[in-house]
């Protein structure tokens, strides 16, 4: 199927949910070149990818059965809904103006954009994550959550910690909503055809461990030479700390875009590579105190923490340079914060990381601790504070003016 085919039959769908999503979730699989789902069974353990997969929840002495719109085990869960693009009331007065009755017909559960359809698609994520909590234990996590608007956007949220039901939005709060008209392009089509068929792989920390590994490995080379030309272990990690800090503030943009690689591609050349010890130990400085730096030419503010309150910078050879300047030009925005805590264990002395407990821990022993103690507490405690503040708001009565007081 394509894109055009998918538009023309479901943007104008309206109606009840359950009139539309079956199909519509087919189109979709035909539309991203990935399987449909297979038929259900009489054992909810068979149905690995289904449609309607029954689900127990058990609420005390009482057991109930849920069942979600779509299921595959190991990557998503799937929630719809059914908004519509114009209110019950517009409709009523359209029909009546033209002499027709009142159209009887469901016309979906909110109008999209207002503030009813943002509580709706809330509630069919709270609903997804329901049916999470009561997936089997034997079975694998889903990486993510899928929330459906048939015929108008996906939401999707992503738990690669695989700790309880912490799914945030994917890849961040900006672009987790896709709207109908990005199924046109092909990087979101792949998007979701990787959710159905490789979620792993979407993994952001996976492709952070991998640039991680190749900067490590280079800046291991580098580390090693410098140390076998005489320089103390220490004032070696402390140099390179300064160096990768400075490679991250260019790539976030704490200091201008591609200015520190710009310095390095420079000053590589024999004749200018002695200057470059110099030119670092001015940059650091300034960076230290805040101010125009004549190297960037731009004004940055100051780094305070102590990291440049030392400017030390050692020379470099051709090679050594050229090794720091591809290191520079890789995207520091994906680089895992591991790489900072490997060396600062090497640039404390054995005893005072003891004495500090100086010892870098792994984001996923992190997340493990984190997310079910501290985070997931707070999403529930907000979620719950929403829906109260909702229900206060659609039980409070809207307040006479101030004519139709006088008139009363």
């Amino acid at each position: 199927m394509t894109y055009a085919d998918f538009e023309a039959r479901w943007k104008p769908a309206g109606g009840a949910e359950r009139a539309n999503y079956g199909l519509f979730l087919q189109d979709l699989c035909d539309l991203l070149g990935v399987p449909r789902p297979d038929p259900t069974t009489d054992d909810p353990a068979q149905d690995a990818y289904v449609l309607e997969r029954a689900v127990q929840f058990n609420d005390g002495p009482r057991k109930s059965t849920g069942r979600i719109d779509l299921y595959k085990r190991g990557c998503f869960v799937l929630e719809t809904k059914q908004g519509t693009d114009t209110p019950d009331q517009q409709q009523k007065a359209q029909r009546a103006e033209l002499g027709l009755e009142a159209n009887k017909r469901r016309k979906g559960h909110a109008v999209r954009g207002s503030a009813k359809w943002a509580e709706m698609m809330q509630a069919a994520r709270q609903q997804a994550l329901g049916y999470v909590r009561a997936l089997p234990a034997d079975e694998p996590r889903p990486l993510f959550v899928l929330v459906v608007d048939v015929g108008y956007c996906i939401d999707v949220y992503s738990n690669f910690a695989g700790v309880g039901d912490s799914f945030v939005p994917f890849p961040d709060q900006i672009r987790f909503r896709l709207l109908l008209p990005q199924l046109a392009e092909d990087s979101t089509r792949a998007l979701l055809r990787q959710i159905f068929l490789d979620p792993k792989a979407l993994d952001p920390s996976r492709r952070a461990a991998r640039v991680t590994r190749e900067l490590a490995g280079r800046l291991a080379r580098l580390s090693a030479q410098l140390e076998q030309a005489g320089h103390h272990t220490d004032v070696v990690a402390q140099f390179l700390m300064r160096c990768l800090f400075t490679m991250f503030a260019e790539d976030t943009g704490l200091i201008p875009k591609t200015s520190f690689t710009g310095v390095l591609t420079e000053y590589r050349t024999p004749e200018l590579l002695p200057f470059l010890p110099d030119v670092l130990s001015n940059l650091w400085r300034t960076m230290d105190t805040g101010g125009f730096s004549s190297e960037l030419k731009a004004r940055i503010k100051r780094f305070n923490g102590k990291l440049f309150h030392d400017t030390t910078a050692l020379p470099l050879n051709a090679d050594q340079a050229e090794l720091l300047l591809q290191s520079a030009k890789a995207d520091w925005t994906e680089v895992e914060p591991a790489i900072f805590g490997t060396l600062l264990e090497r640039a404390l002395d054995p005893k005072e990381r003891h004495s500090l407990g100086a010892h870098y821990t792994p984001r996923r022993y992190v997340e493990r601790l984190v997310l079910p103690t501290v985070l997931e507490p707070l999403r529930r405690e907000w979620a719950a504070a929403q829906a109260a503040a909702w229900r206060k708001a659609k039980a409070r009565k809207p307040a006479p003016s101030w004519y139709a007081s006088c008139r009363a």
